[in-house]
């Protein structure tokens, strides 16, 4: 049976290996453990028998412009592809949403998605109620657009 639960700075290279295997977006080890010290409430993993097969990596917005207000951001979410079609992405972002509202309080959630990926804008704008707020240009290394999309979480403000 598949839990959810916070990642830890030793399921790091677990998670690591489930973006190599499926997302042409990768990061250093650093960059998560960066994740994992800074914001330990927002990250969390999908685990079967001691088998990290899904994670999300989040993180608090830094650079907050004047005026705007504290928001969330998914960094990278993975679903190993035999644990696909089960609802773990979707636990693994409320999850992570609800922590960023409770925690960090949170307005909104924001991330960026390939405009090719038909399942994860699914997931994004179908099941979770993301809306697109912006087109980004060349925003993956390989030149693909990127829609900017964004969640309110004050429903989950307490």
């Amino acid at each position: 049976m598949v839990s959810i639960r916070p990642a830890r700075v030793e399921d790091l290279m677990g998670m690591q290996a489930c973006n190599l295997q499926n997302l042409p977006e990768n990061y250093t080890l650093k960059y998560y453990l960066y994740h994992a010290l800074t914001w330990p409430q927002l990250s969390y993993v999908a685990e079967e028998d001691g088998k990290i097969v899904g994670y999300i990596l989040a993180k608090m917005e830094e650079d907050v412009a004047e005026g705007d207000e504290p928001h969330g951001h998914v960094t990278s979410i993975s679903v190993l592809r035999s644990y696909r079609r089960l609802g773990l992405a979707k636990r693994l972002m409320i999850q992570s949403q609800e922590a960023m509202a409770t925690v960090y309080k949170a307005s909104y959630v924001s991330l960026h998605v390939r405009k090719s990926n038909r399942a994860a804008l699914g997931l994004y704008r179908d099941t979770l109620g993301f809306t697109v707020k912006d087109i980004e240009k060349g925003y993956y290394a390989d030149g693909e657009d990127a829609y900017a999309m964004r969640l309110s979480l004050k429903h989950l403000a307490r």
